[in-house]
Order: C-alpha cells, then sequence, then structure tokens
C-alpha cells in the first residue's frame, strides 16, 4: 500500500526589489543589516550569481557642504573594489545616484555577522580561536599597510570586523571611509571610534600605525568581552584617558600574561608600535594553524 502525502498549499515568498541597481543585476531589500553616522547597509541579491548580498548606500547630503570631501569619498570607494584579499570584504560594485544623492557600493556578507555581537554570542571561546581571529585581522590589516597607495582603515572595531562562524574565517569591513594616503604614509583629518582611536588621530598627525593601535583594542574586548573605556561615561573623559596615555580598566582583568604584554606592544607610542608584518611574527602565534593562501 502506497501513502501520499499531499503538501498543504503555501504562498510563495516573492519579495520584492525596493530598489535596482543600475545594471540590473542587484536588487536592494527593505530590510536593514545595520547603519552608522552616514551609512546604512540592507540586504540584497545578486541576480547574476544567485547569492545574497549587502547593499551599502551612504547619504550624500551629509558631505553637501564639502565637495572635494564627497569627491574624495565616491573616488576611494572606486579604488576599494581593486582589493582581492581573504580577510577584507569584497566590494563587488559602487555607484553614484544623482537623482538620490546617494552613493552606494555592494559588498559579500558575512554568514555570522559581526565579531561583537558574534563573541557575545559564543562566550566559551578559547584562546587559540582568539589568536586564530586575531591572525585574520592582522593579515587584512598587512594587505591595506601594503597596498600602493597605503590604506589607513582609520576606524578598525569589533563592529566592522566580520565572520563567516561555520569556517571561522575574519573578514575586515567598513572600508569606505578609509584614507587612502600617498608614500609619506600620513593622514590628517580625524575620524574613528573614540575607544579604539590611537592617542595620535586626535592630534591629526598619523600613519597606518593607527590600526595597530585599534587592532590592540579589538583584541582586548575579545578577550574581556568588555568595550575599552567602558568606564568613562562621556568622550571627554575617554579622550582625556588616551591622550594621558591611561590604559583602559579592561586591561586589569587580563590574567594571561602574555595575552597582556602582546596587547601593550600594539598600545606603545607610535615609534615603538610594530607593524603588521612584525606582529604577524610574533612568538604570539607561535603553534597557531593557519592558512598561508591569502591573495596578497
Amino acid at each position: 500500500m502506497h501513502l501520499c502525502w499531499k503538501m498543504p498549499a503555501m504562498e510563495l515568498d516573492s519579495e520584492a526589489f525596493v530598489e535596482v541597481d543600475p545594471s540590473g543585476r542587484y536588487g536592494r531589500y527593505s530590510e536593514l543589516l545595520g547603519s552608522g553616522a552616514v551609512k546604512r547597509v540592507y540586504r540584497a541579491f545578486d541576480q547574476e550569481e544567485g547569492i545574497e548580498v549587502a547593499w551599502n548606500q551612504v547619504k550624500l547630503r551629509n558631505f553637501c557642504h564639502d565637495q572635494s570631501m564627497m569627491e574624495r569619498l565616491y573616488s576611494e570607494v572606486k579604488l576599494l573594489t581593486s582589493l582581492k584579499n581573504n580577510n577584507i570584504i569584497t566590494l563587488f560594485r559602487e555607484w553614484r545616484d544623482t537623482e538620490r544623492n546617494t552613493l552606494n557600493f555592494i559588498t559579500e556578507v558575512c554568514t555570522s555577522g559581526n565579531l561583537r555581537d558574534y563573541r557575545k554570542k559564543h562566550k566559551q571561546v578559547s584562546m587559540q580561536a582568539l589568536k586564530k581571529w586575531s591572525w585574520q585581522i592582522l593579515k587584512g590589516l598587512d594587505y591595506l599597510h601594503r597596498h600602493e597607495p597605503c590604506i589607513i582603515h582609520r576606524d578598525l572595531n569589533c563592529s566592522n570586523v566580520f565572520i563567516n562562524g561555520n569556517i571561522g574565517q575574519v573578514k575586515i569591513g567598513d572600508l569606505g571611509l578609509a584614507a587612502i594616503v600617498g608614500k609619506s604614509h600620513c593622514a590628517h583629518s580625524i575620524l574613528g571610534t573614540p575607544e579604539f582611536m590611537a592617542p595620535e588621530l586626535y592630534e591629526e598627525d598619523y600613519t597606518e600605525l593607527v590600526d595597530i593601535y585599534s587592532f590592540g583594542m579589538c583584541l582586548l574586548e575579545m578577550v574581556t568581552l568588555e568595550l575599552p573605556y567602558s568606564e568613562c561615561d562621556n568622550i571627554a573623559r575617554i579622550y582625556k584617558k588616551v591622550t594621558s596615555g591611561i590604559r583602559p580598566d579592561a586591561m586589569n582583568k587580563l590574567k594571561d600574561q602574555e595575552v597582556k604584554a602582546f596587547i601593550e606592544k600594539c598600545l606603545a607610542h607610535p615609534r615603538d608600535r610594530p607593524s603588521a608584518a612584525d606582529l604577524l611574527h610574533d612568538s604570539f602565534f607561535h603553534g597557531i594553524s593557519h592558512d598561508d593562501d591569502d591573495e596578497n
């Protein structure tokens, strides 16, 4: 006797695109994945490859009184389409929508979201896993810093580092406001998240080593599950501590002296602060298995 099961009638989910890019390849949904001061990120779909992507949208009215900044932002995002590295979020396409006065760019999405939320969700993580994540962040930074011209992220923190949790792959994202500098490797504008900003960044005279300082703060957050300088209730107090060289209270929670010493290297004065390449060869990573097949 054969039993026939009849499936109940179900409505097909045919979510409509809110917006389509000029080529017709990428469609944007209304679902918001995240938002910042000048940018919103929406869930989107690549119809050609059949994969979900992220649609990043910058409202250019924020820069309407600064035409040079607007053009610079556009040219920087355009340059980022040429970056190819396993530990950097891939930027597939960018364009400017003059009608809506927005700058749009399509990037890949990571399955598990950002590292801050992922770490909060998974509280029992070994030091070996944290080292593997840190190694990958440094590989991404090394690629940016060795690029011609040199690229300084300027806003590295755990909310713009993303992870594919099923394979433990970490990627640096939110590069739209990165600084692209010439042979001098010097930049002169203030941008970033106060808790993660190096002291020299506030002085508006800095190099790519500001990213190493921010990386140190990222590692501190990953280990302690605490935002650096969370003891400060306003930006002015954070600024005072950072510029005075006072470490965040979270440093006192580090029981592992090896981790503490490694983070201190990252937070050192610029002249003593190692590069990403230097840190990748640090004894801190000895015994950690990693893939060296990154596209560099």
